[in-house]
């Protein structure tokens, strides 16, 4: 059997395993609805995690630990660490056929969204508009719009709600740039090539026919890379009305017409493993990384082979005009339907988590990026001490968030081998690769349907 039938067959199981609890009274259905007349005092909740014993999970657990001496309900929580998050979703996926189910998870939205489909889940937006204990109008416009809906599934149900970010963004040697005749980031695409390509030129016409081939962008074509050249020419990689996909947009062909263009002139390369080295020794002009990848870029530049340049994060320059924009990769977590007062009580932890204050300690714990503006005026000191990190601070109103959407598990994977088959065929094959893209991603969908 395929592994692909094998996801789909594993869907089914839990989708049985949900009905079967909820004839047997367990608390899936409508239990979770409104916190009307529900008092959560005094329970113990089950908060499922991936940030493990290092400085980040015990940044976490100090955070519970406030979170437990204070809150006025008697709300105890308790966080246990699952592992990676493949690991945490496989336990997960464990726990809803066993019934021995957490209050609170964190994953991707693609499976928040498949647990969703099962019945596990609470739509959070029921405990955001609570009259009691939900958000204000204020509170909800603080939050970064990219986070804000990034746990938005398709049907608009809020499987997920931010408690961090990061940013898919493009690694900029400005100090090489600027050797190179450049004083400023690229604006628009045509400068982005025009850079690209002068720094190819620059290593091909050296006298070291080690970085021959290299010098411009490397590229990576994976599914978040490719996104980010789409958000930036203001495509989404959706259909007009939001309900399927559509790589045949004008914003999708464009970004495949440019990685052809960077790619079969010469202008980008790929690399083995992360290009953190070449990026360090002026083998690159642009990488495409997560802002969470700075630590190990500015390690890169401690090598003994490294030359020492001003470089730092720019957001995906727009097609022609415009500001750009950046992949935003919310960090979400969701609440598991078992009772109502666990229910309520894992909204109140997750409302007080997510509170400007609250967000701030863990940004300073995990390195993360906040998801409340208010948040940033509490991190001053923490930017005067990571100025290249403070810099992400900028893009985070620039950030678009992928899917939020079950199929799009598989749907990036294909999104990732038609950018590559791109670069490989000739251009005129690009409208029927994208096109076959979007059967197969048709195809996704309707198999979750």
């Amino acid at each position: 059997m395929s592994k692909k039938s094998m996801n789909w067959l594993l869907i089914l199981t839990l989708l049985l395993s949900t009905v079967l609890a909820s004839c047997a009274g367990g608390a899936t259905g409508e239990e979770g609805g409104a916190a009307a007349d529900v008092d959560p005092s005094g329970q113990t909740i089950s908060f499922w995690h991936v940030w493990g014993t290092g400085s980040t999970g015990e940044g976490l657990l100090a955070i519970v630990d406030e979170f437990n001496a204070t809150n006025e309900y008697g709300i105890t929580v308790e966080a246990v660490d699952q592992g990676g998050y493949s690991d945490l979703e496989d336990a997960m996926n464990a726990a809803i056929q066993s019934g021995d189910l957490p209050n609170i998870v964190v994953g991707y939205t693609n499976a928040l969204d498949t647990w969703n489909s099962v019945g596990t889940l609470v739509d959070i937006n029921d405990y955001i508009d609570d009259p009691t204990y939900g958000l204000t109008a204020e509170e909800k416009a603080d939050f970064y719009p990219g986070a804000w809906e990034s746990g938005l599934n398709a049907d608009g149900v809020r499987v997920g709600f931010p408690h961090g970010q990061s940013e898919n963004v493009l690694f900029y040697n400005s100090g090489w740039a600027k050797d190179l005749g450049f004083d400023s980031a690229p604006a628009n695409w045509d400068e982005f090539k025009a850079q690209s390509c002068a720094a190819a030129e620059a290593n091909l016409a050296d006298d070291d026919a080690g970085n021959d081939g290299t010098g411009g962008l490397v590229i990576y074509a994976g599914a978040s890379n490719a996104a980010s050249w789409i958000f930036a020419a203001g495509g989404d990689m959706l259909n007009e009305a939001k309900d399927g996909y559509d790589f045949t947009e004008d914003a999708s062909v464009a970004t495949a017409e440019l990685w052809w263009d960077l790619w079969n002139e010469g202008c980008a390369f790929a690399t083995e493993s992360y290009p953190n080295p070449e990026f360090a020794s002026r083998r690159a002009l642009f990488t495409m990384s997560s802002t969470a990848g700075y630590t190990y870029q500015a390690d890169a530049f401690e090598d003994e082979d490294a030359i020492q340049d001003e470089w730092g994060f720019i957001p995906f320059p727009p097609k022609d005009s415009g500001e750009g924009a950046v992949n935003a990769y919310g960090q979400n977590s969701a609440i598991v339907n078992t009772t109502p007062e666990q229910n309520l009580a894992s909204w109140l932890f997750i409302k007080w988590f997510t509170s400007p204050e609250v967000n701030a300690e863990w940004i300073e714990a995990s390195a993360y990026f906040p998801i409340r503006i208010s948040a940033v005026d509490l991190l001053s000191d923490y930017i005067a001490e990571n100025p290249l990190w403070g810099t992400g601070i900028d893009y985070l109103s620039l950030g678009v968030a992928e899917p939020a959407w079950s199929s799009w598990s598989t749907v990036r994977r294909s999104t990732g081998d038609a950018f590559a088959t791109v670069l490989q065929s000739p251009r005129e094959d690009i409208p029927t690769i994208l096109e076959e893209l979007n059967a197969t991603a048709a195809e996704a969908m309707e198999e979750l349907e």
